[in-house]
């Protein structure tokens, strides 16, 4: 299994996406199985692996539900051009493992609301970017201060290698992605010279 952190560009946009039902499977298989080549180093260099927004869909439900279950329900990712967009619902509380409202902050959150979070991502030369363009929680735009306590408390704890708003270097040779209506591409370096 590929630990979550290894690839936070994609993962960011995904972080709280919830359970895999039996019929997808097959695609999640399929997306372990390109993970896991990319992330023991046992891909080809100057190899590309297609992945589906299925697969991801598919791939970042298990995750969630394994970082914190029950947290995320209904959830897809949809992938266009140098974007990435996450929907679906989210209890902040079950995100944060508890179930038992803290404070004024923690009523306010509590119970399933829907979400959408839209990020830019970009990548070149062995390094990537992700910035977070939109988020949405009960179709109220959340920005500033508020996005930034969000990322915070709920995304960096259970994605702490996550970068957001700053350029990071890829790992397992990886030189750069590439998003396109539906697909993400990852290539990997060409071999030295």
């Amino acid at each position: 299994m590929v630990p979550r952190a290894r690839y936070p560009g994609i993962l960011i946009a995904a972080a709280s996406i919830a359970t895999v039902s039996w019929g997808q499977a097959a695609v999640h298989r399929s997306i372990e199985q390109k993970f896991a080549i990319i992330s023991e180093d046992r891909a080809a260099a100057g190899a590309s692996f297609h992945i589906t927004a299925a697969e991801l869909t598919g791939y970042a439900r298990r995750q969630a539900e394994e970082i914190a279950p029950g947290a995320v329900t209904g959830a897809a990712i949809s992938i266009s051009p140098e974007h990435a967009e996450a929907t679906g619902s989210i209890n902040f509380l079950r995100l944060r493992g508890t179930d038992q409202p803290d404070g004024f902050l923690d009523k306010l959150l509590d119970g399933e609301r829907p979400i959408r979070v839209r990020v830019r991502i970009q990548s070149a030369n062995g390094y990537a970017r992700v910035d977070v363009e939109r988020a949405e929680i009960s179709g109220v735009a959340i920005e500033g201060p508020a996005l930034d306590f969000l990322i915070r408390e709920f995304v960096l704890p259970n994605f702490p290698d996550a970068r957001v708003g700053e350029w990071f270097k890829l790992r397992h040779r990886i030189d750069r992605f590439t998003l396109t209506p539906g697909a993400a591409d990852i290539f990997i370096r060409a071999a030295e010279r």
